[in-house]
């Protein structure tokens, strides 16, 4: 089973992208966009200037818990950079969720509860809501957070979207924006 059978096969389909993009942004993207791979885990990620974005961490189940996980966050926290991602709510019906956000909470994540944010599944043609966490060894502002989101969506969740999907994106301030006292503003 090839690597993007694995992941799709693990992920639903709500938060994956197509084969064909994820082959797009190595391709075209490669000095941003990274898969590291072995037989018992797949990493995709994109690296910029001040920022990381984990765009997929699957370890097979039958290596979980032997510290591959944590190995590979750790690869990303030596590059002294701020590292981001995507989980979702945690839901009761899948231990996964759970897991994940605990797996990531102990690595030094937190969550960033003042931006809001839906991710728009171009395959499932759905949205999906979303939380965005952060790791980072010195604090961060909401503001940084949510502008390197927004760099995420722009570079690599709609690259090449139209063309590959068949239906524009939607705008920024539709999919991720910040929170206030009184409610949300872009």
């Amino acid at each position: 089973m090839d690597w993007f059978e694995r992941l799709n096969n693990y992920f639903p389909e709500d938060e994956m992208k197509a084969k064909q993009q994820m082959d797009i942004l190595l391709k075209e993207k490669g000095d941003h966009y990274h898969k590291d791979e072995s037989d018992v885990h797949i990493l995709m990620y994109a690296e910029f200037e001040h920022f990381v974005f984990i765009d997929f961490l699957w370890v097979s189940e039958k290596a979980r818990g032997k510290g591959i996980g944590k190995k590979l966050i750790q690869m990303l926290k030596d590059k002294g950079k701020t590292i981001l991602l995507e989980v979702e709510p945690v839901d009761e019906n899948n231990q996964d969720t759970e897991k994940r956000l605990r797996f990531y909470t102990r690595e030094g994540f937190k969550l960033a509860s003042n931006i809001g944010y839906v991710f728009q599944a171009f395959v499932a043609n759905a949205e999906t809501p979303l939380s965005i966490m952060y790791w980072d060894s010195y604090e961060k502002t909401d503001n940084e957070i949510y502008q390197h989101m927004r760099t995420v969506y722009q570079e690599i969740h709609t690259y090449k979207a139209f063309e590959i999907y068949g239906y524009k994106p939607k705008q920024i301030s539709d999919v991720i924006w910040m929170k206030n006292q009184g409610g949300f503003y872009n």
